[in-house]
């Protein structure tokens, strides 16, 4: 049986940063890749999926600590904004 599936190119370059992402285990080009999808594709499930795929490799590799505080410094950041 054949897969007919046709893929949007979004749905290419997403394959491809998750190809880079697992299969390659290039952390970097993904997290790259995945960011050109949200960027190109801002409305698309590619780019859902990317930020979710960008949230895991940034779990992965960031210290908990250290996206704890960033993740702090941006909300201060944020209400100072809006003050």
């Amino acid at each position: 049986m054949r897969n007919h599936t046709t893929f949007t190119e979004a749905g290419k370059q997403y394959a491809e940063a998750y190809a880079a992402h697992y299969t390659k285990k290039n952390m970097l080009d993904a997290l790259k890749l995945y960011k050109n999808v949200i960027d190109a594709y801002p409305d698309t499930k590619e780019a859902e999926y990317s930020r979710t795929q960008i949230q895991n490799i940034v779990q992965n590799v960031v210290p908990k600590q250290k996206l704890l505080d960033a993740q702090v410094e941006l909300a201060i950041t944020c209400f100072r904004l809006q003050s």
